[in-house]
């Protein structure tokens, strides 16, 4: 704990509260800003055509002369993914682990942005004017994970980032509970806790069962072993590794994502392959018998899933399913995933393939006994639940209540809400602009509502579109009215329709023109009101139209 006073201590969700990724939270120390974590999420349903989402960091440009340092818990693009597009308007230092700036670092270079980097690590401790931060290890699927505790004079602050508690993790992925309890005997102002799987009862699935039942089905398969995972879920890989070098089978790996971790990984000693010889070139796995052979397929979000359904249908172009094959399906699916995981096991079983998912399948996060553990250790005086939807914060929040945290002491946030620390009490009030920032190909920020609901009409009711070229001069009409239609009717069934369309067109277009003034805008407007309504009484859809106005 800091001697020197605290006057003001703010704490700022940006991001990761209800929603599940784009983890962003501002902590504010007198005059000095915090940044913990920097973190997209891949696009819901409705963000159609979106690559991936950010959070808006407008309040930390406005004060970018306060902003002191940012610091990332772990390697994956929830906590890291962000960072090219904050470090594009902002100059500060990132602190994190040697793997969690290594991969950081590789984010900037796919995005040719440049940044200061410091790597720490878990004994760490870094003084600024107003507090001093330090780090404890946690369990991740990915090694070198930290939680962060910042030290101020009225207590410390905690965030776990990802977290659970696994008793049989190895030494590069055990959490430093001592160190923890330490932190709670000093005195914890503030939790901020993970409450992605706060609903679930228990202890999350220890990661050595996971490893059972992977050597169980590599021992089983008559042939070859695809295994469908996540990039950055380095535990699944060595898994995986150690696996196939007990069953003297070879790897392949397939993915330029999987191909820069595994480089990444293996130089800087996170993974380790026994045999060196036991990995080989995806294009020669046709050297050997199927029985000696494993596929690791991995991406981003469902693309491990994609790359399943192209090989289930035969038109991947390097490995495709066969009769024989089993494939584990090892990434947990998001509500928005499950349907598109049910569908890709249906092709795989088509194709002849034995498919395995349910029992290999373990969160990356504590479950509800996993998240009174880490209320027990650090004995939080207030309680901030983050890290997920809405009702998974409410769930957590319930769970801090059992373990006797006064409700009045707990504060489920929203975007941008400020939850400000003053004169012994803690309360909540103003916000600050918070939100997403969506990026679609090289387009930061510049689709926004209105671009998404054209996307989503078009998507719907399809467009209308109505061509008519002018004779501004005579007053007449040059051509048309002519009609292009697509998603919206099938042409050649809807002929009467779109004759019908183009005589209303030039009905509009011939009052406009009989008028002594008029607008382009104002007939366009005309074409629009009343051809909706036209289309919507005959059809009962609503599709864009887009009327299209030349002169000669």
């Amino acid at each position: 704990m800091r001697n020197k006073k605290n006057e003001s201590i703010k704490i700022i969700p940006l991001g990761g509260v209800g929603e599940i990724g784009k983890n962003m939270y501002i902590v504010e120390v007198d005059d000095d800003i915090f940044v913990l974590d920097a973190g997209l999420m891949f696009p819901e349903d409705e963000m159609l055509g979106i690559d991936v989402v950010i959070p808006d960091t407008s309040y930390l440009e406005e004060n970018k002369s306060r902003v002191k340092a940012i610091f990332l818990t772990h390697g994956h693009e929830d906590s890291i993914g962000a960072l090219p597009y904050v470090l594009r308007k902002l100059n500060v230092p990132v602190y994190g682990t040697k793997l969690t700036i290594a991969f950081a670092k590789e984010a900037m270079k796919d995005q040719k942005v440049n940044g200061t980097f410091h790597v720490i690590h878990s004994d760490s401790q870094l003084t600024f004017d107003s507090v001093t931060v330090s780090f404890f290890k946690t369990t991740q699927s990915i090694p070198d994970s930290v939680g962060i505790c910042i030290h101020t004079a009225e207590g410390n602050i905690v965030y776990t980032g990802d977290f659970k508690f696994d008793q049989a993790a190895t030494d590069i992925y055990k959490t430093e509970i001592g160190k923890i309890a330490n932190i709670g005997d000093e005195g914890v102002l503030c939790l901020l806790s993970d409450s992605t799987e706060a609903e679930r009862p228990g202890y999350t699935t220890s990661e050595s069962v996971v490893t059972e039942e992977i050597t169980n089905a590599f021992h089983s398969a008559p042939g070859r072993v695809i295994v469908a995972c996540f990039a950055s879920n380095l535990i699944r890989i060595q898994q995986v590794f150690d696996v196939a070098y007990e069953n003297n089978r070879k790897v392949a790996v397939m993915g330029k994502n999987l191909e820069r971790v595994y480089e990444i990984a293996l130089e800087l000693g996170y993974l380790k392959v026994k045999d060196e010889k036991m990995i080989i070139p995806i294009q020669d796995i046709g050297k050997y018998r199927d029985d000696q052979i494993i596929v690791i397929a991995t991406g981003h979000m469902g693309e491990p899933l994609k790359t399943l359904q192209r090989m289930a249908k035969q038109t991947h172009k390097q490995v495709n399913i066969q009769k024989g094959d089993t494939v584990l399906i090892t990434p947990t699916p998001g509500p928005s995933l499950e349907t598109f995981l049910y569908r890709t096991m249906d092709l795989l079983y088509r194709a002849g393939a034995t498919v395995i998912s349910k029992k290999i399948h373990v969160s990356e996060h504590g479950h509800q006994e996993d998240l009174k553990l880490m209320l027990n250790l650090t004995k939080p005086k207030y309680f901030v639940p983050i890290q997920g939807e809405y009702r998974m914060l409410f769930a957590h929040a319930k769970i801090a209540q059992e373990m006797d945290i006064k409700k009045k002491n707990i504060f489920i946030p929203g975007k941008g809400e400020i939850i400000e620390y003053r004169n012994g009490k803690m309360t909540t009030g103003n916000r600050v602009n918070a939100g997403n920032v969506l990026i679609d190909g090289l387009g930061v920020g510049d689709v926004g509502n209105i671009v998404l609901r054209d996307r989503k009409l078009l998507s719907e009711d399809g467009i209308f579109i109505v061509v008519v070229t002018l004779n501004k001069k005579r007053k007449t009409i040059a051509s048309g009215p002519e009609i292009i239609s697509r998603g919206f009717v099938y042409v050649r069934e809807s002929e009467k329709l779109l004759e019908e369309s183009t005589k209303l067109t030039a009905q509009i277009v011939e009052k406009n023109l009989a008028r002594e003034a008029f607008e382009w805008s104002s007939i366009k407007q005309d074409i629009r009101d009343q051809l909706n309504h036209f289309l919507f009484e005959k059809t009962r859809r609503r599709p864009m139209i887009l009327p299209i106005i030349m002169e000669i």
